[in-house]
């Protein structure tokens, strides 16, 4: 990606714990509402824990991410973590 404001774009990592799969939806349509940010997810049921963990590969504006995860973050039944690049 390039340069967007002021901001470099940087690679960052979203860690997405589902602890109710009827959240699942409402995840995933704000993943697709940021869909010019993700490179890449990948998603597994943790059937013995009864939860799902999303990890999303992220490349944009740090203000993006954390609008990505301020949104994520606000889905009932869901915690989000990210991390990002220094460069």
């Amino acid at each position: 990606m390039c340069e967007t404001g002021k901001e470099k774009s940087r690679l960052g990592v979203a860690a997405i714990i589902v602890e109710d799969i009827g959240s699942v939806r409402e995840i995933n349509d704000v993943l697709h509402s940021f869909s010019d940010l993700v490179v890449g997810r990948l998603g597994i049921p943790y059937r013995e824990r009864g939860v799902s963990v999303i990890s999303v590969i992220l490349d944009g504006d740090p203000d993006r991410v954390s609008a990505l995860t301020g949104k994520l973050g606000k889905i009932k039944s869901v915690t989000v973590k990210a991390v990002m690049s220094k460069k």
